[in-house]
C-alpha cells in the first residue's frame, strides 16, 4: 500500500538513484561507498521538522556513491545516493 504522506517515487530507475522522500537536512550517512546493502537497510537519515526519517534501500545492491554530505539541505525528490 503506498504511503499517503510520500508522493514521489523513491527510486529513479534511469539514474539508479534513491531520492529524498521530503525536504530536510542530512544528519547521517549510514553506509559506506562500495558496501553491499539489502532491502530495508538504512542508507542515510534526513531530519525534517525535528523528526529523523531513515532512507532505506529498496532492493539489494551496492552503494556506488553518495550525492550529498552530512549537513546538506535537500529537497523532496532530490537524488541522494546512487546504487549499482
Amino acid at each position: 500500500m503506498p504511503d499517503p504522506f510520500i508522493s514521489i517515487e523513491p527510486y529513479d530507475i534511469m539514474t539508479n538513484a534513491l531520492k529524498s522522500p521530503l525536504s530536510g537536512r542530512i544528519v547521517a550517512l549510514c553506509a559506506e561507498p562500495q558496501s553491499s546493502v539489502a532491502p530495508g537497510d538504512t542508507l542515510l537519515i534526513v531530519e525534517s521538522m525535528k523528526m529523523e526519517i531513515p532512507v532505506e534501500a529498496e532492493a539489494s545492491g551496492k552503494v556506488a556513491k553518495f550525492l550529498v554530505e552530512v549537513g546538506d539541505d535537500v529537497t523532496e525528490g532530490q537524488a541522494l545516493v546512487e546504487l549499482q
